[in-house]
């Protein structure tokens, strides 16, 4: 049966991807594109917590300056009611949805984000263009040279996180290209791994496994 298995999805461990090399000699392996897109969320995100602490150490900064000046402190408010501090924090959500599901409020709090924030945006923009390419592109082909120009604008943006990405990348392309053939994922497999997460935390914990999967089997199969 194992060597009947032509397609094998997986994330970017090694360990999983010498235990199919082992086990599917004959199966080409496929790296989620969810794997690979969450990379470039968690680089924008850490873009974002940069200036986040910044906002914080100036805010700090601002608050022992006005004690030694026996003044009082008021924090900057911006047009939608955030401070500097609060509009980075609150800018989490919206950073992971593309901006045609924004809500207005979203809207507002990206404007004015991105108006202080620049690079900020260059990182959205750059993370919304790699997905882009798993959504348009219909071949392998077609998928190289896109990611090939995605290269480039990485390298041109400056930003350390997302050269870190297109490194990892680069290590596993095969294997995402993969993904081009019959676009595979392994979500359903997701799901139901958090599925069972969430059913074991339920019990505390799990002492006798053949009683638990007997439990799983007669809830999820």
């Amino acid at each position: 049966m194992q060597f009947q298995v032509q397609e094998v999805t997986m994330d970017m461990a090694a360990n999983m991807q010498l235990a199919i090399k082992r086990c599917f000699v004959n199966a080409h392996r496929v790296i989620d594109r969810f794997h690979v897109q969450k990379l470039a969320y968690d680089a924008v995100q850490e873009c974002r917590i940069k200036y986040r602490w910044e906002a914080l150490d100036a805010e700090n900064e601002a608050i022992d300056q006005a004690k030694r000046n026996k003044t009082s402190y008021q924090p900057e408010v911006l047009s939608n009611g955030d401070t500097l501090k609060q509009l980075l924090a609150r800018s989490w959500y919206l950073l992971f949805k593309h901006h045609i599901k924004w809500t207005a409020v979203q809207k507002h709090r990206a404007k004015l984000l991105f108006e202080r924030y620049p690079q900020l945006k260059k990182a959205y923009q750059i993370s919304l263009k790699l997905g882009d390419i798993f959504k348009l592109c219909k071949s392998k082909e077609q998928a190289f040279k896109q990611l090939a120009l995605w290269y480039n604008v990485v390298e041109d943006c400056g930003i350390d996180a997302f050269k870190t990405v297109a490194r990892s990348i680069k290590a596993h392309y095969l294997s995402i290209l993969n993904f081009f053939i019959n676009r595979a994922t392994n979500a359903s497999a997701e799901s139901f791994n958090a599925k069972v997460k969430a059913f074991r935390a339920t019990s505390r914990g799990v002492r006798d496994v053949k009683f638990f999967l007997f439990r799983l089997s007669k809830i999820y199969a």
